[in-house]
């Protein structure tokens, strides 16, 4: 029998006008764990043009990019605490 499980993440997107800056954090929620949470942060260069849509694209993917790392960090110490040996995930 296969078993379905619905994981999701949300994405918060601020941006600060003044500063040039755009902020996103991505949150996993899945059952029977604690939420992980992932950061990713865009600059605009002050000769660079006004495009929003590029810093939620960088921040957002550098936040999903955080929250992966997280995520198999979390897996590796999962695995040692089962196997009380080191765990070497690779990528």
């Amino acid at each position: 029998m296969i078993r379905t499980r619905n994981w999701a993440v949300d994405i918060a997107i601020d941006e600060d006008a003044e500063d040039r800056r755009t902020h996103a954090v991505a949150v996993l929620r899945s059952e029977g764990r604690l939420p992980v949470r992932g950061e990713g942060t865009a600059r605009r260069a002050p000769r660079d043009r006004e495009v929003p849509e590029i810093g939620d694209e960088l921040a957002t993917s550098r936040a999903l990019s955080d929250l992966a790392y997280q995520l198999l960090d979390a897996t590796a110490s999962d695995i040692e605490e089962i196997t009380h040996r080191p765990a070497h995930l690779y990528s």
